[in-house]
């Protein structure tokens, strides 16, 4: 089957983000700024913390994580997207779309279950504070990485099994820039939405998941704090603040994506922009930003 699927559409052509070729020659320099920052700041972040031995603890060991997981995220769909403004026909071969669909889904569910993770060490570090080295410990923190990292690919690989097999035998215009599983399941010759019910589920029970467990962690943290000293709430606030922007920011288009597709095309896109593009880029400048011991260890390089 999977040989008559490639026999049959050996490409896809993406309409990308406009029809206009002005605007897209337009959108070429931005999107290639915006795509070197993100190279830049997260690749920075991971240099700065196995460089500086002050940021080998867990709560860095985490966060280097997490730029690198930015980094590959954004690397799957913005080249292709900012290559292709010079294109008229935008097309990917199959092989490279189901690639697109299991790099996006492996990179984004690992950093789901990762920004967990990293709600958990806050909760350590500020709940237990007196146990935090003894919990959070080296072993651990890879055990928990690694973890990440495994739900992820176990997540993209069960997205990729339900489409691999599809009978694409037609069309093959997706309106979008990267090969996202709720358009291409439509080009397939056959009724899929019981399949795309399916496949929204299983990474819209993820997302929310892994929402709803955050959002009770931060909570329990703030409560918690506050009632030992009023003083601790606002530190507590200020700690877990870049985290819960980190969050919100991440997690809000893919619940929008696949709890509540609104089939408004400029809404979809706009939210894949800001889910593949702008977030990885976000991630490392509120970290930065709102961290002293980053800011020094960036001046401690620079000098």
């Amino acid at each position: 089957m999977e040989e008559a699927n490639q026999s049959a559409v050996s490409e896809f052509i993406f309409q990308g983000l406009c029809n206009s070729r002005k605007l897209q020659r337009l959108l070429l320099l931005p999107f290639s700024i915006l795509y070197l920052m993100t190279v830049v700041g997260n690749l920075l972040v991971v240099l700065l913390i196995i460089n500086d031995h002050r940021l080998h603890s867990p709560m860095y060991f985490l966060l280097a994580n997490l730029s690198f997981v930015d980094f590959c995220l954004s690397s799957v769909t913005t080249p292709k997207l900012t290559t292709d403004f010079l294109k008229d026909n935008k097309t990917i071969s199959f092989g490279g779309c189901m690639s697109q669909i299991l790099c996006v889904h492996f990179f984004g569910g690992g950093e789901m279950v990762l920004l967990v993770t990293m709600a958990y060490d806050r909760y350590v570090a500020i709940c237990k504070p007196l146990h935090y080295s003894s919990i959070m410990n080296r072993q651990k923190c890879i055990w928990l990485v690694l973890i990440s990292w495994t739900i992820g690919f176990l997540h993209a690989m069960s997205q990729l099994a339900m489409i691999l097999d599809l009978p694409f035998c037609g069309p093959k215009v997706v309106d979008s820039f990267f090969c996202d599983i709720p358009l291409v399941i439509k080009l397939a010759c056959m009724d899929t939405q019981t399949l795309g019910t399916v496949i929204n589920a299983d990474s819209g029970v993820l997302a929310t998941t892994c929402f709803i467990l955050l959002m009770i962690s931060y909570t329990y943290i703030l409560l918690s704090v506050r009632l030992h000293s009023k003083d601790g709430a606002s530190k507590a606030l200020s700690t877990c603040t870049s985290h819960i922007t980190v969050v919100v920011l991440f997690f809000g288009p893919c619940i929008f994506i696949y709890l509540w597709p609104l089939s408004i095309t400029w809404v979809d896109k706009f939210l894949a922009v800001f889910y593949t593009v702008i977030t990885p880029l976000l991630n490392p400048a509120i970290y930065t930003l709102r961290n002293q011991e980053i800011k020094n260890a960036m001046k401690r390089l620079i000098n």
